[in-house]
């Protein structure tokens, strides 16, 4: 797993399809499914690893973008 889409795509194996129009929330929103999975033991501990890493990367960049433009 190297990118969002990578994420995105795990995540829709699942039946979740995330879409709201903001890239941060999309973001925040599948931290939260991913975390949901992991709970119910439905991704492994290297999936979840990696997807986190990834979307705390995002989400961060994200966040700096925002500050940046302001």
């Amino acid at each position: 797993m190297k990118t969002i889409y990578d994420v995105q795509q795990l995540l829709k194996r699942y039946g979740t399809f995330v879409y709201t129009g903001n890239r941060l929330g999309d973001l925040e929103l599948m931290d939260m499914e991913l975390t949901e999975l992991y709970k119910w033991d439905f991704i492994n501990g290297e999936d979840y690893t990696m997807a986190k890493l990834l979307l705390r990367s995002e989400i961060s960049k994200v966040e700096k973008e925002k500050r940046g433009n302001v």
